[in-house]
């Protein structure tokens, strides 16, 4: 049996980090056997690739090269890692994916949609996680939780950036009703992850339990 792919998703600040441990002890506590990931990285290559991505010092870096740098860590991630595990009947969680891409690259930096979209299925011979949880949060909000003295290259890209962001993430959740969750964020964590713990039972639990 194949295992299930989990993604979130958000703007940064949005609580996505917070989540995703809060669901690693969820499923450690019921003996779910899961891998858990960041984007990008995850390995040796793609560590390296997110180094260069986040470096403040790179500011030049054009966005048609950020967004191959993200598909190569992306690729090596997929490979490596991401298929062999659900191959193996494992969970994966990972902290973005395609949709990252698409929200911050094509909604955020303008690149042509439709190319996103064919060099990421390129990339992940056209993997699609089973449900994605897009963590809702107003730019202000989320810029407040970011700490100003350990921005990276991405966060310090300013509210503009991160509003075009927010709207490329409500189009994707249109375009993705079976799959992507919109999770309101401005709540307590608590809160936020009863929500996903009850869709995690419902669609994917439940799912496999009845296989």
């Amino acid at each position: 049996m194949l295992g299930k792919f989990i993604t979130f998703e958000g703007i940064d600040g949005s609580g996505k980090s917070t989540q995703i441990k809060m669901l690693q002890k969820e499923f450690e506590r019921n003996g779910i056997v899961y891998k858990s990931f960041r984007e990008p990285g995850g390995t040796d290559l793609s560590e390296k690739i997110r180094k260069i991505l986040l470096d403040k010092n790179n500011i030049k870096l054009t966005s048609p090269s950020e967004c191959l740098l993200f598909a190569a860590a992306r690729a090596q991630l997929t490979k490596e890692q991401i298929r062999p595990a659900i191959n193996r009947g494992e969970f994966v969680i990972c902290d973005r994916f395609v949709d990252s891409t698409i929200a911050y690259q094509g909604y955020g930096r303008g690149l042509d949609l439709k190319y996103l979209y064919k060099i990421n299925s390129f990339a992940t011979d056209s993997l699609n996680p089973d449900i994605t949880f897009i963590l809702d949060l107003d730019s202000k909000n989320a810029r407040g939780r970011l700490s100003e003295n350990v921005l990276d290259r991405m966060e310090v890209s300013g509210t503009d950036f991160f509003d075009r962001i927010r709207f490329g993430y409500k189009k994707i959740m249109e375009k993705n009703p079976e799959r992507c969750i919109e999770i309101n964020a401005n709540r307590s964590k608590e809160d936020i992850f009863k929500d996903i713990k009850k869709i995690i039972n419902k669609k994917i639990i439940k799912e496999i339990q009845c296989n």
